[in-house]
């Protein structure tokens, strides 16, 4: 009874602020321990550091680590293609990892992967570091006809072609911290 007052109370919430709830918490953390349980079951033995991007990827990075049933390093790197939520065509990077990764098995954990312009940029940045094995886990994939799709070795969602916020995921600096992944109206 609780849970369901509690999830009434985020969906008149999210009503309140504009948002369409497309993928609930449960959901999200359901997917989080599938998606840790094969990359537990793929990394068995290797030397691990997952990599995530900022600013974006932090919350899902931070519940998916700890579902991964192995040791693991974890760093980051910043890069930034929008501005004012508006795609600027260009991808810059802002700072980079802090821990050398040659010969190391890399998982790179983005929030969305849409038109592709950062995974292909990071990838190709992320290779020439050297990795042993460079694989990608993304939380949302957003098909808007960039053919990405198969770079992305774990995915959590698919969401349809509308700005998305939540767990993790931003407007202009807002919506981060809720624990569902909502479209703006």
């Amino acid at each position: 009874m609780i849970d369901s007052y509690r999830q009434m109370e985020i969906r008149d919430g999210a009503m309140a602020k504009g948002l369409d709830i497309l993928i609930t918490a449960a959901e999200i953390q359901k997917k989080v321990e599938g998606l840790a349980g094969r990359i537990g079951k793929d990394y068995q033995g290797k030397n691990l550091v997952v990599v995530g991007v900022l600013k974006g990827s932090f919350v899902f990075m931070a519940d998916l680590i700890r579902q991964i049933p192995l040791p693991l390093a974890c760093d980051f790197l910043r890069v930034a293609s929008y501005d004012q939520d508006r795609s600027t065509g260009i991808v810059r990077m802002e700072f980079d990892m802090t821990q050398p990764v040659a010969g190391k098995d890399v998982l790179l954990v983005e929030d969305i992967v849409d038109s592709g312009r950062t995974l292909t940029h990071l990838l190709k940045h992320l290779e020439e570091k050297k990795p042993a094995s460079l694989r990608v886990c993304s939380l949302l994939f957003k098909e808007v006809g960039s053919g990405v799709r198969d770079k992305i070795d774990y995915l959590g969602f698919t969401v349809p072609n509308r700005y998305v916020v939540g767990f993790g995921l931003d407007s202009e600096g807002l919506y981060r911290s809720l624990p569902y992944v909502a479209a703006l109206r």
